[in-house]
């Protein structure tokens, strides 16, 4: 196969096409890549027969003749936002707007509204009223139950409510696309897609009626939870709180309930999600025929920033269970980890070779965390039962197999690909997972002598083991013994190499004390922070609903949280403590705040 899929009319004419299957609209422009998930659900569904269209960054302002280009798809558009959010691709934790966006070509901004899953299915109701119009994708995903929106600054009702699409494809949607496509292809009402697996939609029925849909599920008839209604959680943050906390626990599991949530008159239903991907499954999705290329049209505009940077990486895995209080990563690609098999990796290596522009570096060899690749629990059933947040924390998890010798065995051979000149692991790497019984320190040590690039950086958050706590993050102990490896390695190996760690600031139960210790410890540590930034609140992830409610859910405890502007920026203010021209408003702070001890400590010599 050598065509992209056609986002223009004469493309699909070049192609016979009298009439498309699927039309696919996207805030992202068209990459056909894997990395992509237009690209991905886009050649799903070409290589299970279906035509299939994409309709890229659509102009929302004008007579809307992009939404109109394909005319009416036999079975039915798809819309997601992109790879991103669209608020937290437009605007920076101040709510300040962006002038630039990575996933556009000249990473120009002004290409997608805000909001714009909302926006697309509003204009495709309105143009097609009878084509069904599935959601997906990280704003949709995130979006499905009420939730907290940081830029509005107050509780949002699930996007279904909010919206008339017909339903709702969360999490990475592959599978359950097909089923879309199949029961609709069949002739099926839009009604029949309430029995799949991970979808929500909604319904003005009664809980009896959702029980009565159920029974068409495989397997059938899972439990089914009543969340406190959107309404409830308006008038109470601790409602809010308790129902975040019961969607998180279901999430964490296997074999999870169906929630319900009233909203007024009518209930938003998300049933449970498919099982975990198999390796088989994973494979055939990666190993589907993507050109690697953005779309043609775009030359002329430009690069893509967010394809450049991912063009010469492979990825290894989906899922992660590492269960960080602010990441969005276990809520969406699911705590399991979907490996893919070692043939299937080291094909991609081996077809990214050949690409006439492949100089021999490939960037990035890991997941959404470099070292979880091929991750499980030793005995299924215990994982099918268990609903722990993370595998990793607070201590690693006895049913884990946590082996890191065949992830330095796959360094090794991508390694040794004749073309491959150097392989840099590019990914974060969870620290937490290392101990010298599953070779983890090993796999340490060989990424630093063999895969890094000069700075390899890794993610503490903070030095106060309070806010870690908070964040499920280990304690920052593990940061210094981390460090002194990696030295230890360097001095050995005869290497000046730099470890810089991330930090964030604002994070809830974080305050002004805790940035002040933070910065002493980085200036008794030698170092000038780079890598930092301030907490942004982002729908369904437990720091959001703590900064929301002033509640941690999984205690039900009330939690300092630095809300007001100015209390933001002073502890942002922290990490520049370096810096001559902050040092004023710094000095300033610190005073404000009764911390006056600090001064000599952070601003002396």
């Amino acid at each position: 196969m050598s065509h992209f899929l056609p986002i223009t009319l004469d493309e699909v004419k070049r192609l016979g096409w009298e009439t498309v299957d699927v039309v696919l609209v996207t805030g992202d422009a068209y990459i056909d890549h894997p990395a992509f998930g237009t690209a991905v659900i886009g050649r799903t569904l070409e290589a299970a027969g279906y035509r299939v269209a994409v309709i890229p960054q659509p102009n929302w302002r004008d007579d809307l003749r992009d939404f109109r280009k394909f005319g009416r798809p036999r079975l039915f558009f798809g819309v997601t936002s992109g790879a991103m959010d669209s608020m937290v691709n437009h605007y920076t934790a101040a709510r300040r707007l962006r002038h630039d966006d990575a996933y556009t070509p000249g990473g120009q901004a002004g290409f997608r509204p805000d909001r714009a899953t909302y926006v697309y299915t509003r204009i495709l109701k309105q143009i097609y009223p009878d084509v069904p119009v599935i959601m997906a994708g990280i704003e949709a995903s995130m979006r499905r139950l009420a939730h907290y929106d940081y830029w509005d600054d107050r509780l949002f009702p699930s996007i279904l409510a909010d919206t008339p699409a017909d339903l709702l494809n969360y999490g990475m949607g592959e599978r359950t696309t097909l089923k879309i496509a199949r029961l609709l292809a069949e002739g099926q009402p839009v009604e029949a897609l309430h029995s799949l697996p991970q979808v929500a939609y909604k319904i003005n029925q009664s809980i009896q009626s959702i029980q009565n849909i159920q029974k068409n599920q495989n397997p059938p008839n899972p439990p089914i939870i009543e969340l406190h209604s959107f309404e409830e959680c308006l008038r109470s943050k601790r409602a809010e709180a308790e129902n975040y906390r019961i969607i998180e626990l279901e999430s964490n599991k296997i074999e999870c309930a169906t929630l319900v949530q009233r909203h007024g008159d009518s209930c938003i239903v998300v049933n449970p999600p498919e099982p975990p991907m198999t390796t088989e499954e994973i494979d055939a999705s990666f190993d589907l025929p993507y050109l690697r290329q953005p779309h043609p049209k775009y030359k002329k505009r430009g690069p893509i920033p967010a394809f450049d940077m991912i063009r010469w990486s492979v990825n290894t895995h989906r899922g992660c269970f590492g269960g960080c209080s602010f990441c969005t990563i276990s809520a969406h690609q699911g705590k399991q980890i979907a490996s893919r098999s070692e043939a299937s990796i080291l094909n991609e290596v081996d077809t990214l070779t050949h690409d006439p522009d492949f100089h021999g570096v490939l960037t990035d060899l890991g997941g959404p965390s470099a070292n979880m690749w091929r991750m499980k629990g030793r005995n299924p059933d215990l994982c099918r039962k268990c609903s722990r947040y993370s595998c990793s924390m607070p201590t690693l998890c006895k049913n884990l197999d946590s082996d890191h010798r065949p992830m330095t065995d796959l360094l090794r051979k991508v390694s040794a690909h004749p073309k491959v000149k150097h392989l840099y692991v590019g990914s974060g790497i969870r620290c937490d997972l290392f101990t010298d019984q599953n070779g983890g320190w090993n796999y340490f040590r060989d990424v630093v002598v063999n895969h890094t690039s000069g700075r390899l950086k890794v993610a503490p958050e903070h030095t106060s083991d309070k806010v870690l706590s908070l964040m499920r993050k280990p304690s920052f102990n593990l940061f210094l013994e981390t460090k002194s490896r990696f030295d230890a390695v360097c001095r050995q190996a005869g290497l000046r190499y730099q470890l810089i760690p991330y930090f964030i600031s604002s994070h809830p139960g974080c305050q002004l004390k805790d940035m002040a210790d933070l910065a002493v410890e980085m200036k008794r540590l030698g170092y000038r922070l780079e890598q930092i930034q301030d907490f942004t609140p982002t729908p369904m992830t437990l720091s959001t609903e703590m900064y929301y409610t002033g509640i941690d859910p999984t205690t039900m405890q009330p939690v300092y949280v630095a809300t007001a502007p100015a209390a933001k920026k002073e502890q942002n203010l922290m990490f520049f403590y370096y810096k001559r021209e902050c040092q004023t408003a710094i000095r300033q702070a610190l005073h404000r705040n009764h911390l006056d001890s600090y001064i000599p400590r952070l601003l002396g010599r």
